[in-house]
């Protein structure tokens, strides 16, 4: 089975060539979405030899990982990887994963940073994520252990039966709730997540929980 990683973008020239160097190894096609940054995040994703696309404008984390994943499926990539530029995911999970997938146990598998593995969570953090399950839950019947997760993988099947709509951070919410509520096998993993710095504040959670709302009173 062919695999490919897509890792989105945006200022991530601090680890960026680390986080590629770390996974193209593990993988069949490394894509990099470079949203349309401001630092040298571009430039240096390309030394490494990898695949790299590049927005015109920035258009958020969501579309940017549609980006990725739209040129996975050209590549004909059997299965599709998300992973996150900033070095807090473990490249040596992506093949825990995958597994399922492989082992025909799961289309689509969710990284779960609250199923046992060590990570280092910020309280603030735990006070959005938690809260956020309950009320997807709640207004979708999506039961998961973690909401929020960026580290997932999918067939190829399952990344042309649905697009990702929402560009900002809802995306993870989004695509959970699309494949929750289809007919795909769906398995959580644990990983392990190192965070260097915590980006989003609790304002970020509320426009998340706003964004899901309105999604759903659109229906």
């Amino acid at each position: 089975m062919k695999t490919a990683c897509i890792i989105p973008a945006w200022n991530e020239s601090k680890y960026i060539d680390q986080v590629i160097n770390k996974v193209k190894n593990l993988v069949d096609f490394v894509i990099v979405v470079d949203d349309c940054s401001n630092d040298n995040t571009y430039e240096l994703a390309l030394s490494t030899g990898v695949i790299v696309l590049r927005h015109l404008i920035n258009r958020g984390q969501g579309a940017a990982l549609q980006t990725g994943t739209d040129y996975a499926l050209k590549l004909k990539a059997d299965i599709i990887i998300h992973f996150d530029a900033d070095n807090q995911f473990d490249a040596q999970e992506i093949s825990d994963i995958i597994k399922p997938i492989i082992d025909n146990e799961a289309e689509v598998v969710f990284g779960s940073r609250f199923l046992g593995k060590k990570s280092n969570l910020p309280k603030s953090k735990k006070y959005i994520i938690l809260p956020l399950g309950r009320l997807l839950n709640h207004l979708f019947g999506v039961r998961t252990s973690d909401p929020q997760s960026g580290f997932r993988a999918y067939t190829n099947k399952v990344a042309q039966s649905f697009r990702i709509e929402n560009r900002g951070m809802a995306h993870c919410s989004e695509i959970l709730i699309k494949l929750s509520q289809s007919k795909w096998r769906i398995k959580e993993v644990p990983i392990t997540v190192s965070y260097h710095e915590y980006g989003q504040r609790f304002s970020g959670g509320i426009r998340v929980i706003k964004d899901l709302l309105i999604h759903k009173l659109s229906k």
